[in-house]
């Protein structure tokens, strides 16, 4: 798009303060996270992938997309080429959509893991179908603008974008622009806020039926063993945790004195089905404790994506329809700007989503109080 250059000196001067530091703060946070997976292999499970898969499309943005756009918003020419302008547009426009996307991929697995806890456990350790839909993400992000960017000039014949100026071809093209934002914002925004209505609707109905309720007594019945998030007996484990909590509750088991009973210990099986009543009313309660987290720290992810996303995917979609007269360019500026300011904030989100991220981030910038609060936890 054409941005204006009518700005005073001051004005230029605190802008370009502004803009780059935003480009700072996005390309450190986002390397943190980057960093993080590389250093602590508490991070590599199948889930917090998607968290990485997020950092690279966001540090692209900080490292390409915003440096590039700089010089070009604060004079309103651009200077790099048409060849170049065509790169930066098609790398723009992927970033911005890849992370968008990448927020849906995270719900949905969050979903999963909350409303479908045995199943999810039990795929834990498959990564392949994990590496197939982050390469989904880009390839779908990728023919949603990238031929229309490429091709478009070609295909009507000439090009509407003057010499001196970079933005796509489809700008003023109000069709194509509802069709892509409907694709890019608004099913996306449906898709995260029914999984998070789910994800709240679950938590709610298991509140409410009470974890102990549930835990008191093992029946013989498989349902009471599902409720706990563990196998019945003798069936084979979708879990690796669930196994190590049923060996060690058998090797830790001892005979229990019974005061007033016809016999001086209970027998194993009655004593197996307290101890395992037990463990299973605390896993249950765990579980729900870490699912209330889970949703929380999700909902303020989708909180924030929502206000970065919906002015400017609003008002595009009223810029191509009355041809830019009814936007002001630094309202539209301004719009685009909260866009990125979605892929800074977006490193600043993970900790509230992972204990593991904070103890990460806190090894890689204060090493000495990580090694501190190590020894005092050990």
């Amino acid at each position: 798009h054409a941005p204006s250059s009518e700005f005073s000196l001051g004005v230029l001067a605190l802008l370009a303060f502004l803009m780059v530091l935003l480009c700072l703060v996005t390309i450190l946070g986002n390397v943190l996270v980057i960093l993080a997976f590389i250093m602590d292999r508490n991070l590599r499970h199948r889930s917090n992938y998607f968290f990485l898969n997020l950092a690279v499309s966001d540090f692209a943005v900080g490292v390409f997309c915003m440096p590039l756009y700089i010089p070009y918003a604060l004079t309103g020419t651009w200077h790099l080429g048409r060849s170049l302008c065509k790169l930066w547009l098609v790398m723009d426009y992927l970033m911005c959509t890849a992370s968008v996307f990448n927020i849906v991929l995270i719900s949905y697995d969050r979903f999963l893991s909350v409303t479908k806890a045995v199943s999810y456990r039990a795929q834990q350790g498959i990564m392949s179908s994990s590496a197939i839909k982050m390469v989904a993400i880009w390839v779908l992000a990728f023919l949603l603008y990238g031929p229309a960017i490429l091709f478009w000039e070609h295909v009507a014949g000439h090009s509407v974008v003057p010499v001196d100026q970079c933005y796509a071809e489809f700008f003023h093209n109000w069709y194509f622009l509802l069709c892509a934002s409907t694709l890019e914002f608004f099913v996306p925004l449906l898709l995260v806020t029914y999984f998070n209505v789910h994800i709240f609707h679950n938590i709610q109905r298991r509140q409410q039926r009470g974890s102990v309720q549930d835990c008191e007594h093992p029946r013989r019945s498989s349902l009471s063993w599902r409720f706990c998030g563990l196998p019945r007996p003798g069936a084979s484990s979708p879990s690796s945790e669930a196994e190590d909590s049923v060996s060690s509750l058998t090797r830790s088991w001892r005979p229990a004195m019974v005061p007033n009973g016809p016999s001086r210990t209970e027998t194993s099986s009655t004593a197996l089905k307290r101890n395992f009543s037990a463990s299973f009313c605390s896993s249950s309660g765990s579980k729900l404790q870490r699912d209330k987290k889970i949703a929380t720290s999700l909902a303020i992810i989708v909180c924030v994506f929502t206000i970065c996303w919906a002015p400017y995917s609003l008002l595009m979609i009223i810029h191509g329809f009355c041809q830019g007269k009814c936007i002001h360019k630094s309202l539209y500026e301004a719009t685009f700007w909260l866009l990125w300011i979605n892929s800074s904030l977006n490193p600043f989100l993970y900790p509230l989503c992972h204990m593991r991220f904070r103890m990460a981030f806190l090894k890689i910038l204060c090493p000495k109080k990580f090694a501190a609060l190590r020894s005092v936890a050990s």
